[in-house]
């Protein structure tokens, strides 16, 4: 399954600070079933058209959702193309779906399995978390006419677990910090792991830059980074006097990936109070960034995601929690998607240096991952092997 690893490392090292994922498991989701991906601080998922390379990053982008408290029907609007195809029903009509994860962080390894019902009804009908090979949270349906399943957590004192209902359409992890109470030794310990957990999965930008909602000015707005990048100009006039030193790399990373010389990334506002994007390309050549090529525009976008972070963009990290103690992940469908070879084999070097300081991760889809292999950091899951 796995192109290229990032070397083992010789010693024993210390747990991680900013808790992260390092496994995705699709039991049984739209194409995939029993597969595990490993997942590093820069992972690319490789494959052709078809393979499943979508899916993967949707799994994991559902996880993300339901850790940060939406309902499902908000994070499967269409439950029925999750199950995996030729998927049978039972004989009371059910189909559904399981995915799954496991994040590393400071609890160690934190493992949380779902099991989702998306026939004939959209529900819960089972979760696990469990860590060092304890069952700390686990949820069953009992009664399929009530909105409910029944939870059970380590308590750990003259209990040993705790029994309540816990509505069918929320995750369960993510509701343990409101109701359990942390009396004694077993429940902070669920807490530590379901905080892990939610920490790890909530702060996720997704992000797919589409070219052609880049090239025309924009109003001038938040300055916060969609998802599109159509507001990318906006971005640019906010941050070039905000983040100095990172925007000097980002022109560094321009011009390696451009065409042409370039000597400044640039944003001016026009008379209508509008904003667009320009290359400086020397002794007084502009370039509005409407005639550069989808590629271009594309590979612009992703480094100016790689060299900020969520003061820059549209994404709602965990602000009770210090900056040091989290990362973002960056979820980005056709990461190489338009560019040629060269424009790739950067923007993965400088993924690589980026999410090698631990406030970034990265899991994109890419068609060939070649390209990447042999540049260290870097995780390629092969969907064709």
């Amino acid at each position: 399954m796995t192109l290229s690893l990032p070397e083992a490392p010789t010693a024993v090292e210390a747990r991680p600070v900013r808790p992260g994922v390092t496994e995705l498991r699709l039991a049984a989701f739209a194409n995939h079933r029993r597969v595990r991906f490993p997942l590093g601080p820069l992972t690319l998922v490789a494959g052709p058209s078809g393979s499943g390379k979508t899916a993967v990053l949707r799994a994991y982008e559902a996880l993300a959702r339901l850790g940060a408290g939406a309902g499902l029907p908000e994070v499967f609007p269409d439950p029925v193309g999750c199950v995996p195809e030729r998927s049978r029903p039972d004989a009371q009509h059910r189909r559904g779906f399981r995915i799954g994860c496991t994040v590393e962080g400071p609890e160690g390894p934190v493992r949380l399995d779902v099991a989702v019902q998306a026939e004939p009804e959209l529900r819960i009908v089972g979760e696990r978390l469990s860590a060092g090979g304890r069952t700390l949270l686990e949820t069953a349906l009992r009664d399929p006419g009530r909105p409910f399943v029944q939870a059970a957590w380590h308590t750990g004192g003259s209990s040993s677990v705790t029994r309540v209902p816990l509505p069918d359409d929320r995750l369960g992890t993510a509701l343990l910090p409101l109701r359990v109470a942390g009396r004694t030794d077993g429940e902070r310990h669920v807490l530590a792991a379901a905080e892990q957990m939610v920490l790890a999965l909530r702060s996720v930008y997704v992000c797919d830059p589409d070219p052609a909602s880049m090239r025309a000015p924009v109003p001038l707005g938040s300055g916060r980074l969609l998802p599109g990048c159509g507001n990318l100009a906006d971005v640019l006039w906010r941050t070039r006097s905000e983040c100095v030193h990172r925007y000097a790399h980002l022109v560094t990373a321009v011009r390696a990936g451009c065409a042409g010389p370039v000597t400044d990334v640039l944003a001016e506002v026009l008379g209508d109070g509008t904003v667009r994007a320009l290359l400086d390309r020397g002794d007084g050549v502009r370039t509005p960034l409407g005639l550069l090529g989808d590629g271009e525009l594309r590979y612009l976008a992703l480094a100016l995601v790689l060299l900020t972070g969520p003061g820059v963009l549209e994404v709602d990290p965990a602000g009770e929690v210090p900056a040091a103690f989290q990362s973002l992940t960056v979820l980005a469908d056709g990461f190489g998607r338009g560019m040629d070879a060269r424009q790739a084999g950067e923007l993965v070097r400088l993924a690589a240096r980026m999410c090698e300081r631990g406030h970034i991760r990265l899991l994109g889809a890419v068609t060939d991952g070649t390209h990447a292999l042999g540049t260290a950091g870097v995780t390629v899951v092969d969907l064709t092997s």
